[in-house]
Parts: structure tokens; C-alpha cells; sequence
């Protein structure tokens, strides 16, 4: 009988409970649990990494709709703290001390942690209609007058949370609307476009600068970049390509290749038109 009741089936509401309860704490669901804190958060994100990446039940779990809701929930309540949080920072009157950056990258840490498990839920999605929803906010307090020569950090690590959300929808791995994706386009690239050259000159000013973009992170972000402009209705890319070859920094990203493949598409399309005109009045014609 002991060895019987090994080998049977687990107990999937037990580790349904397990899961969920890191995920609360993981996210701060219900506020902070004192006098563990960080300590009790972190151990819970490895929980919830560890049941998602060995535990051979989990998957079963995971296709749960409480379960789903609850995950959904704790990404709300860390978009709404990150937003809170860097809202606050224009309010601080000395924004470029230590504890306040920690504290905005921190949350930050914890957005980049749900874009990693949140692609074995089949969740992905959720995330991006966050980051666009709440991109226009976070574009209008970053680029704030006041943090204009700060806060290099934070600035860089949007672009990288950026490049992810821009790969996932460029390249086809999720689906969102056209307007969705326009949307994200039009917001995040005039920022990419005028932050990178403030990061290369800041880099080329102090030796000692590491918040530049590496090559692979241009390359990833401009391929992005291009294959979401292409799949843009052709209105919206004209729009786009209008305002990129407006400004100085026309270099990066590089959108000619867009360009050439609008300018192509346009002109086909133009003599597909033409051509039934054309066919269309001969055949009136001879009626």
C-alpha cells in the first residue's frame, strides 16, 4: 500500500494552489508581505519559473481560467505600479538619487519578468495591449523636460522592452489588430529615433557610459521595425515614411527598404488599377 500511494496521480488542485500563490506574491497581489518583502517576491518568481520551465504537471494547470485570470491580474498590478511609480518621479524634487532610479527599475525588472513566462501561458498578448495602452503615458513622463539628461538607465531599458514587443508583432509570433499596431509604431519609433543618438553621444562624451545600444540590439529593433511597417496598411505607411524622411535622424532606423517596397507596391497597384480601367471601358465600348 506505501508504494501504491506513491504512484498515484497528483493532486492537481495542490499544485493549481501552489502556483497561484507565487504568482500572488510574485506580482504583489494584495500588497506587500512584511517582514519578508523582496526576499518572499523573489523566491516566488524562481517558484513560478521553476513549475513553468520542470514541473511535468504544471501545464495542466496552467490552462486553468482561474489560474489565467489570476496571472492576468498580477500583470495589471505590475503595469500599474510601474506607471505609479514613474509617475512619481517627476514629482520627486531630487529624482536622480539612487533609490528612486532603483525603485522605477526595479518595476521595470518586473515587467521584462512577465514578458519571459508569460509566452508558456499563451499570454503574450495580454502583455503587448498593456504596453501599448500605457506607452503614450510612459513616453510623456520620460521625455519630460525635467528628465531630459537623466535617467539613461531607464531610458534603455524601455527600448529593450520595446524591441521584444516590436519583434513578437514585426515578425508575426502575435497578432493584434492593425490599429493596435500602428499605435505602437507611431509611439515608440520617433522615441527610438531621437534617444539613440543622445545615448551615443553620452557614450562618446564619458568613458565610462554603458547605457548604449549594442549592435545586435539596432539590427534586431530596425528588422523589427521594417517587417511591422510592411504589413501596416499602405495609408499608415505612407504616414510613417512621410515623417521618418522629415527629420534629421533619417540613418537610424534605416526605413529606405520600406520605402523601396512601398514606392513598388504603390506603383503595382496603381497599374493593376489602370489596367481595369482600361478593360472595363473597352468592354463598355463594345456593348
Amino acid at each position: 500500500m506505501p508504494i501504491l500511494a506513491r504512484i498515484q496521480p497528483v493532486d492537481l488542485s495542490a499544485t493549481k494552489n501552489v502556483f497561484v500563490s507565487a504568482v500572488r506574491f510574485a506580482t504583489s497581489i494584495g500588497g506587500q508581505c512584511p517582514p519578508f518583502g523582496d526576499e518572499l517576491k523573489t523566491s516566488a518568481k524562481e517558484q513560478v519559473e521553476y513549475m513553468l520551465g520542470e514541473d511535468e504537471d504544471t501545464p495542466m494547470v496552467i490552462t486553468d481560467d482561474e489560474v489565467k485570470s489570476v496571472v492576468r491580474m498580477g500583470l495589471s498590478k505590475i503595469f500599474s505600479s510601474f506607471e505609479k511609480d514613474l509617475t512619481s518621479l517627476i514629482l520627486e524634487s531630487n529624482p536622480t538619487t539612487e533609490a528612486v532610479e532603483d525603485k522605477i527599475l526595479q518595476s521595470l525588472s518586473d515587467i521584462e519578468w512577465m514578458w519571459n513566462i508569460l509566452p508558456k501561458m499563451g499570454l503574450t498578448k495580454d502583455f503587448i495591449s498593456n504596453w501599448v495602452e500605457m506607452s503614450g503615458k510612459v513616453l510623456g513622463i520620460v521625455e519630460d523636460k525635467t528628465l531630459h539628461f537623466l535617467m539613461w538607465a531607464l531610458k534603455l531599458k524601455l527600448i529593450e522592452v520595446t524591441g521584444k514587443v516590436l519583434e513578437a508583432v514585426g515578425y508575426g509570433n502575435v497578432i493584434i489588430p492593425a490599429p493596435c499596431r500602428v499605435k505602437l509604431l507611431k509611439t515608440w519609433l520617433p522615441y527610438i529615433r531621437k534617444t539613440k543618438p543622445l545615448l551615443d553621444a553620452k557614450g562618446n562624451e564619458e568613458a565610462g557610459f554603458s547605457y548604449k545600444m549594442n549592435e545586435d540590439l539596432c539590427q534586431s529593433i530596425e528588422g523589427a521595425i521594417v517587417s511591422l511597417l510592411l504589413a501596416l496598411p499602405s495609408n499608415d505607411q505612407a504616414d510613417i515614411l512621410a515623417d521618418w524622411m522629415k527629420t534629421d535622424q533619417v540613418r537610424y532606423p534605416d526605413l529606405s527598404e520600406a520605402f523601396e517596397v512601398w514606392c513598388y507596391r504603390t506603383k503595382s497597384a496603381k497599374r493593376r488599377l489602370m489596367e481595369g480601367l482600361d478593360r472595363f471601358s473597352n468592354a463598355t465600348i463594345s456593348l
